[in-house]
């Protein structure tokens, strides 16, 4: 039995995502030497958004690519299910690059350090910033997102899950209550 709760809509969602492509634009001073690179598998639907939102602003096409982080994960010797690797796509060179990496939640920072480890095996970049939709804390890792759509407070007896239309069929953030 669970209990959930929408936090943000579909218009609310689209609002995170212009702000937070305006933020981008400003803190980088344009969008040049900037390439994004979303975290399977939402993070990679956050990121073609930003990317179109981007262009809006700017006029200027970013590169974008997909980081999975499968294998790069430090709970895979405890599962005892075999990982689905879905692969990586980025067609272009990392090295001296700003990157944005994009992801749908950030809670205690170990997705976001597999996928920093993922990209240094790809190359060198100038920097990498980190935009998240939701941050909604209990960090385990000493990581913080740059750029965030909504901060959200929770409980670890709660669930944040984005949904979004492309995978999902609806733009929705909920806050799921785990029954006990």
């Amino acid at each position: 039995m669970s209990d959930e709760r929408r936090v943000l809509d579909a218009q609310g969602i689209d609002r995170a995502l212009t702000r937070i492509a305006h933020e981008i634009v400003e803190r980088n001073k344009g969008l040049a030497g900037l390439v994004l690179i979303g975290i399977r598998s939402r993070g990679v639907h956050l990121a073609d958004r930003l990317r179109r939102k981007l262009a809006e602003i700017d006029g200027t096409s970013v590169p974008m690519g997909i980081i999975d982080i499968t294998l790069y994960r430090d709970d895979l010797s405890r599962s005892h299910q075999q990982p689905e690797v879905k692969g990586t796509t980025i067609d272009f060179s990392i090295d001296d690059r700003r990157v944005i990496l994009v992801d749908d939640v950030l809670f205690t920072g170990r997705t976001v350090r597999a996928a920093l480890d993922a990209l240094m095996d790809l190359g060198r970049p100038l920097s990498v910033q980190l935009c998240v939709l939701v941050d909604r804390g209990h960090r385990e890792l000493p990581i913080r997102a740059d750029y965030v759509g909504k901060n959200l407070p929770t409980s670890r007896d709660q669930e944040v899950q984005v949904r979004v239309s492309e995978s999902d069929g609806v733009d929705e953030v909920v806050l799921v209550q785990r029954g006990g």
